[in-house]
Order: structure tokens, then sequence, then C-alpha cells
């Protein structure tokens, strides 16, 4: 067994679509409309093309908010992604506007930061411990 599909809610898949492409660097994989505005819109690391898909999935749901905005009062990021050195992405996100929440930190083996997707959610990048 393996994670074939992993999704984030978002609030605009047009804004997401964007952001993680644009600045974020992931490759559109699918874009299937659904009907009315919502589509089928998965993004995958370039690295790995034919790997994990991340859904954009729009927010619609009502208990997406409260749980979210739980999420976000807390701290608390939805989701990780993997790269090979925090301080680095940290710093090419952030001269692209990116909002951080926390900056790297080491914490033994990983380092993490934690920025805004500008689409209602905290991601954490790490790095893997060697």
């Amino acid at each position: 067994m393996k994670i074939h599909l992993t999704s984030v809610f978002v609030d605009d898949q047009a804004e997401a679509e964007r952001f993680y492409t644009e600045v974020l660097g992931f490759v559109k994989k699918y874009d299937v409309p659904l009907g009315g505005n919502a589509r089928w819109l998965t993004v995958v690391s370039p690295d790995e093309q034919d790997g994990t898909e991340l859904l954009l999935e729009p927010a619609g749901h009502p208990a997406v908010k409260p749980y979210r905005d739980a999420l976000v009062g807390d701290g608390i990021p939805l989701a990780q992604f993997a790269v090979d050195d925090v301080t680095a992405e940290y710093e090419r996100l952030r001269d692209l506007g990116v909002l951080f929440t926390q900056e790297p930190l080491e914490m033994g083996p990983v380092t993490t930061a934690v920025f805004d997707d500008t689409c209602g959610n905290l991601i954490q990048i790490a790095t893997r411990p060697q």
C-alpha cells in the first residue's frame, strides 16, 4: 500500500493553482471540470511526476472552515512537504513574498519552517533526517 493522492482544501482553485505551480514549483497533472466552478485539479512534484498527487480541493463543505480556522489559530500545519534545504527554500519563498509563520527551526535531525499558502492553510516544509 502507498499514498497515491492527498488533498488540501483551498478557497480559490485558480489562486491555488497559481501559488502551488508558480510559487512553490509544483507541476499541474490533472485539471478536469466538474461542473460549476469546481475542478479536479492535482499537482505533483516536478521531480516525481508519477508520484503522489496533491488535490487542490474546493473548500465548500461546511466542516472545512471551522476545521482550518482551528488549525491556523493553533499554528498547526495542514500538510508537510519535504525539501533538501529548508533555509534555502525559506529564503527563496520569502523573496517571492510568501508569508512565514515559523522561520527555519532546527529540531534534532530535522529543520522545519511554516508558511501560509494564501489559500487558507499553513504548510510546513522540512528536511528529511539523514
